[in-house]
């Protein structure tokens, strides 16, 4: 009898940039981005899993959401109906990523193309960001760069603008709104 469990072969792996360090927060979202994959039964990491890994995990990252406690459990509340009901659609499919640059031939394996090239773009915030890990605000930024990933739409969904979550790192600091709504776009 053959295994109802998905082979997401190379999850464990995070794909590019590695010679930066993983923060806790965005290590712990990865391991859970893994394991939701695995108990959804999709054969990838995709970006819907890191987002909603992230928000478990980190603290800082739902702070950075506008709208405040009310929008983060509005937020959580689609990425749990994935599994029964609201990301049916992508079952079966792969996540790619038609907004951000291809990546190497053959992909990271275990990861769909978009949350590959997230992980990649939050490793480069991390680097331009001076020296310290990769942190949460890194994958965040990274993740609502892509208007066609499922993590954008889930965003979209909840009535949080992607783009404002566009968050750029200056003198080796996370630069927020003057109005406490979130972070500043870049």
């Amino acid at each position: 009898m053959q295994s109802r469990t998905p082979d997401i072969g190379g999850a464990d792996e995070v794909p590019l940039g590695t010679e930066v360090p993983l923060g806790t927060e965005v290590a712990v979202a990865v391991a859970g981005a893994r394991r939701r994959a695995l108990r959804d039964g999709d054969r990838q990491i995709d970006t819907a899993h890191l987002l909603h890994s992230l928000l478990e995990a980190d603290p800082e990252t739902r702070l950075a959401l506008p709208g405040g406690p009310d929008r983060v459990v509005r937020l959580l509340g689609y990425l749990v109906q994935r599994s029964i009901g609201y990301g049916l659609r992508w079952r079966g499919s792969v996540e790619g990523s038609r907004a951000l640059p291809l990546l190497p031939e053959g992909g990271v394996p275990g990861w769909s193309p978009a949350a590959a090239i997230a992980m990649g773009e939050a490793y480069a915030r991390a680097a331009a960001r001076g020296p310290g890990p990769v942190e949460g605000l890194d994958l965040l930024a990274a993740l609502a760069l892509d208007p066609r990933c499922r993590a954008v739409e889930v965003l979209a969904h909840a009535g949080i603008d992607a783009a404002g979550l566009r968050v750029r790192p200056v003198a080796g600091r996370w630069v927020r709104s003057h109005t406490g709504d979130g972070p500043v776009g870049a």
